[in-house]
Formats: C-alpha cells, structure tokens, sequence
C-alpha cells in the first residue's frame, strides 16, 4: 500500500496532510490502514480522557488505583509506540528524547 506523508499534532489529537503550526507536529508517512488504526487510538485515548476528568473531581480515588487513568495512559503510550514506528528521523529522535519508550524495544 501507498504511504502518505502526515503531520500529527499530540496536544490537538489532530492528523492532517499540512502542518498548521511546524514547530508542534510530528511528521509521519502513512497507510491508509495504518491512518486508521492511530486515529483509533487517538479515539481511545480521548474517550479514556473524559472519563479521568470526570474521576479527578473524586478526591477519594488515588490516580494510580483508577482503571480509567491505566487505559488513558495504556493509549498514549500505544499512540507514542506508533508514531515513532511511521515517523521520519525528526519524528523519532524526538520521542526518543523524551525516553517515553524506555519500556519498548525500540
């Protein structure tokens, strides 16, 4: 298959065939199955996101006992794992300089 070339931005949750801003994308050549399959992820992490904001207002309940905080953190981790798998070296060295995948053979 045909790969693309797109521009994720992490903060927006946002993929897009043109960068809005340089500085705040990461760069990565696609799939369309691929595409799909990290917009799922985004979908994940965003509906995981609602739920903590809405246990955050639930003083009794520590973050790290909080199923909802595990699947949120779970995806991030899933959408980091494959932007650097698609990304371009920028792409790549940046995450690993964020030693987020410390974790993952990389």
């Amino acid at each position: 298959m045909e790969k693309n070339k797109y521009y994720v931005s992490l903060v927006e949750g946002e993929i897009s065939h043109r960068p809005h801003d340089r500085n705040g994308y990461l760069e990565i050549s696609a799939t369309e199955t691929e595409l799909s399959n990290l917009r799922r992820k985004f979908d994940n992490m965003h509906d995981a996101g609602v739920v903590t904001f809405f246990r955050a207002h639930l003083p009794f309940v520590e973050y790290h006992h909080d199923d909802s905080n595990d699947k949120y953190d779970s995806n991030m981790l899933e959408v980091y794992q494959m932007l650097y798998e698609l990304g371009n070296k920028k792409t790549r060295e940046h995450i690993e300089s964020m030693g987020i995948l410390n974790e993952y053979d990389m």
